[in-house]
């Protein structure tokens, strides 16, 4: 009833079981589950097809062995199963499987053999370890020293031109009074600051001829004075149809003649 396919396996191969189950027409079929023995046990669940007839199914179990000989296998029951909902249960029936072994027999009875000999039977001199040492420690300070290098001097990078100046009569075309006559009066505070120190550009214009007048009397202070407050006058707007490039021309001179 029951076919083993291969027909030869051995030990681990995997081992189907295989029978063909009749059935009345319209029957269905249910396989109970394999259970495991020490010798013997199942891969997975059986597998049903139903045959090209429809006259049975086909139930095949996957199983495997591991040890060589004959097993006996108690193949659990059947089911056949009718339409209308009765159950008819049939014996699985017994199976033989004959495992051959996959060790040859020439080794099944392996004699004792003699110790095998030792692979070095001599101590290695120390020299070799001693010298890939060695080499490791030079490798590995020159590695260091390599890393520590110092930082490479650079060139200093050449200074960008500066932009030509724009001149006054470009600005005072273009209706900005009050740019002309704030760098005429920032011109003339650096050159104030430059020939005294103590009259820098953080104090007022007042403070600012102060300290001019306290530390270098023969200074054109009255000059000066007009003409910073002049500046201020347009430069906040307070100060309508100046000559302000006659005021630029004014402060350029004071300051070559401050700070030349």
């Amino acid at each position: 009833m029951w076919q083993v396919r291969p027909a030869e396996p051995t030990v681990g191969d995997t081992i189907w079981l295989e029978a063909v189950i009749t059935v009345p027409g319209g029957w269905g079929l249910r396989a109970g589950k394999l259970e495991p023995t020490e010798r013997l046990e199942p891969l997975g669940d059986p597998a049903l097809r139903r045959t090209p007839g429809g006259g049975g199914w086909l139930v095949r179990y996957p199983v495997v062995a591991w040890s060589p000989g004959a097993h006996t296998v108690a193949l659990p029951l059947m089911w056949r199963l009718a339409p209308d909902g009765r159950a008819d249960s049939l014996p699985g029936g017994n199976a033989t499987v004959l495992v051959r072994s996959v060790i040859p027999d020439s080794v099944r009875h392996p004699e004792p053999r003699g110790a095998i000999a030792p692979l070095r039977s001599k101590r290695r001199g120390p020299l070799a370890p001693v010298g890939a040492t060695l080499l490791a420690g030079l490798l590995l300070a020159a590695a260091l020293k390599w890393r520590r290098r110092p930082p490479r001097e650079l060139p200093p990078a050449p200074r960008a031109p500066r932009d030509p100046e724009i001149p006054d009569t470009r600005w005072l075309a273009a209706g900005e009074p009050k740019a002309v006559a704030a760098r005429a009066a920032h011109r003339l505070r650096v050159a104030i600051a430059r020939a005294v120190p103590e009259a820098h550009q953080a104090l007022s214009a007042g403070e600012c001829l102060a300290v001019v007048e306290r530390t270098r009397p023969h200074a054109p202070l009255r000059e000066l004075g007009d003409l910073l407050e002049q500046l201020d006058r347009v430069a906040f707007s307070a100060a309508h149809g100046t000559d302000v490039g006659g005021l630029a021309g004014m402060a350029r001179r004071l300051t070559l003649e401050i700070a030349p």
